[in-house]
């Protein structure tokens, strides 16, 4: 149970350094973060099995934390075309 805890909680971390490399993204892709942070959360509710319960988890804090940080305007960046 310690071990699944340590792992949702390196997903912050992991969400943070995905962020960061894809500025561009936070922006382009708003809607897709979106659908994924919902879908992995209705996921949670539906899903049994622990294991699938703990990945969903994983997907949904680090697409949040996407979320998130797309309205902070140091990091969502336009992409150059």
């Amino acid at each position: 149970m310690v071990l699944e805890l340590v792992v949702l909680l390196l997903s912050i971390p992991t969400g943070l350094l995905i962020a960061w490399l894809a500025k561009d993204e936070l922006i382009d892709g708003f809607v897709y973060i979106k659908i994924l942070f919902v879908l992995s959360l209705i996921g949670i509710i539906f899903f049994e099995n622990e294991v699938t319960i703990l990945s969903l988890g994983f997907i949904c804090i680090v697409s949040y934390i996407s979320v998130l940080k797309r309205f902070d305007k140091k990091w969502a960046v336009e992409r150059k075309r």
